[in-house]
């Protein structure tokens, strides 16, 4: 490994994150995403086909890209959502502090740490702000797999990762590619996913996934009855892919990370209580947090839908 390969990762790792890799900058095959797309999996998420291109080329977003370095922040935090109907269910990773910010400034810093060895180099730092194929370089840059479930699985952390990315037009060594698949027969989290949305292994219909439903589909576009149903009470977000994965029961490791730490309207809110929300008080809430993603809007359709069917299980 270069001197400035092994300075870019002890840095990283000062700076919180947990793994670090390197790759080439090349141009990625476009059959898995051209077909994912062909078939409409993405939804109503355009965006995903109009910025095809992007997404195959580093160059694109970086002139004359050579490397890309992955780095990996675990947000594993040792609490659970209640298992009571009446209490919504928000995803593990929306807990804390919004983890887009959390990591774009680390990732910033790394980026000028880079500058101060190399002055000549130019780059960008991306945590889902460009379209980048990120579990795919991070594969390439030997963090881990993706799984059934198409999330990037790490033989120390599991899932429960965020990834950012950083793209310079220097060579870096490139670390040896992840090409193992320690899922082998294991096919828990197909079975468990509500909605089925998981189509076959690594592949996912987004408009099946919860996730989906309840962050990406707008406000104003009624989720499918037969799709609602089978939400129960998640209203931000769904963990059931991995909480049932055998990696992440057995390799969950607690965040050191204070932004992760759950804030206590998080964490398995009351949705008799939720459903009455301001406008101010979303503001308030989630002005730090992924849930602001969803508008109020749609927070509060998704928790209609829970409050409906609390409402079936108790009248069955």
């Amino acid at each position: 490994m270069t001197p400035l390969s092994e300075k870019i990762k002890r840095r990283s790792s000062e700076l919180g994150f947990v793994k670090t890799g390197m790759a080439q900058a090349d141009t990625l095959d476009p059959e898995k995403l051209d077909a994912w797309l062909q078939r409409g999996y993405h939804g109503t998420m355009e965006w995903m086909q109009s910025r095809r291109d992007l997404r195959l080329d580093p160059a694109t977003l970086v002139p004359n890209a050579r490397s890309v370095i992955v780095c990996a922040m675990n947000y594993y935090t040792p609490y659970e959502n209640s298992t009571s109907p009446e209490k919504g269910r928000i995803s593990r990773y929306a807990w804390g502090d919004d983890y887009h910010d959390v990591l774009w400034a680390r990732l910033k810093e790394l980026l000028s740490f880079i500058k101060e060895h190399r002055p000549e180099a130019h780059g960008r730092a991306f945590v889902d702000s460009a379209p980048v194929m990120e579990k795919v370089w991070a594969a390439r840059a030997g963090l881990g797999w993706q799984g059934k479930n198409s999330n990037l699985l790490t033989t120390d952390f599991g899932s429960w990762i965020f990834l950012g990315e950083v793209i310079v037009d220097i060579d870096l060594e490139p670390d040896e590619p992840f090409t193992a698949d320690y899922c082998g027969n294991c096919t828990r989290c197909m079975s468990a996913c509500p909605t089925g949305a998981i189509v076959r292994p690594g592949v996912i219909d987004a408009r099946k996934c919860i996730s989906y439903l309840t962050i990406e589909l707008k406000a104003d576009q009624n989720i499918p009855k037969n799709l609602a149903e089978k939400m129960d009470n998640h209203i931000f977000g769904c963990d059931v892919c991995q909480d049932v994965c055998p990696w992440n029961l057995r390799k969950a490791k607690v965040s050191s990370e204070p932004a992760f730490q759950p804030q206590a309207h998080n964490l398995s809110p009351d949705l008799k209580e939720l459903i009455k929300l301001t406008d101010e008080q979303f503001r308030g809430n989630f002005r730090h947090s992924p849930i602001k993603r969803a508008k109020r809007e749609g927070l509060l359709r998704n928790v209609r839908i829970a409050l409906e069917n609390d409402k079936k299980q108790q009248d069955e």
